[in-house]
């Protein structure tokens, strides 16, 4: 199976991690995928104009790109077109992410200005800078954003606040904080009776009630 077929096969939404459908026989709940991230805020003269993300996969999601990838090399026509059909899904999903200002959707351009995608060990990583439409203010400020994949097939997940990071221009003013929900008993029984092959209803967006949530308070 290629990266083309991303398409979520259930016919509810594209999925990220179905890259791994039927790559591991043993997973029989949600979710079937799992995404580390790493993210830190992106500044333009005092303004904050993007998040750079970088998501490691798990080593079975990561089998199918890096078998794809074989031995080119990191900047070979075979990753810039791997790379290009990965985010090219990741686009389709609004980068599977939530940015928020006082309660509001802050909205993302179409055109991440940079993406790449790279190989550590038996894993796959893909880089790239999360562009905001417009520059946002700082000072005196407080932002949220959450990345996860409505479907819960994907488990996208910040280790800890280790792998939230700030650029040096911020560190004096601002904050990140971690926020980690605690579903009750009932959601997580009901996730994990969930089979490869299931997808939840989609109104019940069961990836946003797993979903971390992250703070930028600046002052």
């Amino acid at each position: 199976m290629s990266v083309k077929s991303l398409t979520y096969k259930c016919g509810k939404r594209i999925s990220w991690g179905v890259i791994a459908l039927f790559l591991s026989p043993f997973a029989w709940s949600h979710p079937h995928s799992f995404i580390s991230l790493q993210t830190t805020p992106v500044v333009d003269q005092q303004r904050l104009t993007g998040l750079q993300m970088i998501w490691t996969m798990d080593e079975i999601t990561s089998a199918d790109l890096l078998y794809d990838a074989g031995n080119a090399a990191p900047d070979s026509p075979v990753w810039k077109k791997l790379a290009a059909e990965v985010m090219a899904n990741v686009l389709a999903q609004h980068y599977f992410t939530e940015f928020r200002h006082q309660g509001k959707a802050v909205k993302f351009t179409n055109l991440p200005p940079a993406y790449q995608l790279s190989r550590n060990g038996a894993k796959a990583v893909l880089t790239f800078i999360l562009p905001l439409a417009q520059p946002q203010l700082l000072t005196g400020q407080t932002y949220t954003f959450s990345t996860f994949d409505p479907t819960y097939y994907v488990d996208m997940t910040w280790p800890d606040e280790q792998a939230l990071s700030l650029p040096d221009e911020l560190k004096e003013k601002c904050r990140l904080s971690l926020h980690t929900p605690q579903p009750d008993a009932a959601l997580k029984d009901f996730a994990l009776s969930l089979d490869k092959a299931d997808a939840p209803p989609e109104d019940m967006d069961l990836g946003r009630q797993f979903a971390q949530t992250v703070t930028l308070v600046c002052q």
